[in-house]
């Protein structure tokens, strides 16, 4: 383990951008205008993350789209689309073309496993096919195939008046590598790392065959070290870290108090794993900017990353945010060594 921690090179945050069923533009205006506020601030990307049949985000692809034509610098992400809900084929046509009206400047996260609640949206989703999806790493490895441009089809050529192409269209040559795999398991990182991709890694993991005491610091460095081992680029292979982290600088009382209770409602389940799965959950991050940059530096995980995704708490408040990513920008990423971006 590194003596010390690396340089932080690169802030972005993550948002769910929750709407209110009766005006879900307003929320949708909220998070441009956040994606907006970050470019201002220098921060180097902003990640969506994706909901469907809820009131947060459930087209991420599209929202980047209309980001993308409201900033010119910030890089896009999403955290993550989940694959069990998509045709590979389609997504990587719709994420080359904004990548393309972006100028190069997406970088979709994704996942696999079955649609969440399936046995209730399935008859909607795919009521013929449902007991013949593949939910497995495959789905990815096609998406992966189409973005970096292998064929889809067996025909291609001019038919008539049309020209046909045996490869997704547009083909953005650089999208290829800038997928990410959120994974929160040993298998995922090493699958991610085998076929060249990037890695996210949340505030969830799993406490896959360890029997405690848990450290969820430990388990999720375990996992960026799987990942490496297993990439191509070895230790240059780009993680990024997505805790839950809340600077108070310039905090209100009002807010700090809000963002202290908000922390404590969801500590106890980062005692121990939750439920079958043996979730761990990393406890959110509530203080100055000193304070935060201290836990970071003891964290195992974070010290050997040099990129992270900070996520935006649920359910706060737009000037909330407005307030948390001010400070990250001034405060909290200049401790940690990061300068903002130009």
């Amino acid at each position: 383990m590194p003596s010390s921690p690396r340089p932080l090179r690169k802030l972005g945050f993550l948002t769910i951008g929750l709407f209110d069923e009766a005006d879900p533009r307003r929320g949708h205006e909220s998070t441009l205008e956040i994606i907006e506020l970050g470019e201002r601030l220098g921060f180097d990307s902003a990640w969506l993350r994706h909901r469907h049949l809820q009131y947060g985000i459930s087209s991420p692809v599209a929202v980047m789209a209309a980001a993308s034509q409201r900033t010119s610098r910030i890089e896009l992400g999403t955290a993550v689309i989940p694959l069990g809900w998509e045709n590979p084929l389609r997504l990587a046509e719709d994420l080359a073309t904004v990548d393309i009206l972006s100028g190069g400047r997406i970088n979709p996260g994704v996942s696999v496993g079955p649609p969440m609640h399936f046995d209730e949206v399935k008859g909607a989703l795919y009521p013929d096919t449902a007991d013949a999806e593949d939910f497995s790493y495959e789905r990815v490895r096609r998406l992966l195939d189409f973005v970096r441009g292998k064929p889809a089809s067996d025909f291609s050529g001019v038919q008539g008046f049309e020209v046909f192409s045996d490869r997704v269209q547009p083909h953005s040559p650089g999208l290829g590598r800038r997928l990410w795999y959120g994974g929160g398991s040993l298998s995922s990182a090493r699958w991610a790392g085998e076929h060249g991709m990037n890695f996210l890694t949340s505030s969830v993991v799993k406490a896959e065959g360890t029997e405690g005491p848990y450290d969820f610091a430990q388990i999720q460095l375990s996992h960026i070290r799987a990942f490496r081992a297993a990439h191509p680029d070895g230790a240059d292979a780009r993680v990024s870290q997505g805790l839950v982290v809340i600077p108070t600088d310039s905090a209100s009382p009002e807010q700090r108090a809000k963002y202290e209770a908000y922390a404590a409602k969801r500590t106890p389940r980062t005692t121990s794993p939750q439920g079958p799965a043996q979730l761990m959950f990393a406890p959110d991050i509530v203080g100055t900017s000193e304070e935060i940059a201290e836990r970071l530096h003891a964290h195992a995980a974070f010290r050997e990353v040099d990129e992270v995704a900070f996520a935006l708490p649920f359910t706060f408040e737009h000037e909330d945010y407005v307030q948390i990513l001010t400070d990250m920008a001034t405060k909290l990423g200049p401790t940690l060594g990061w300068r903002p971006g130009a």
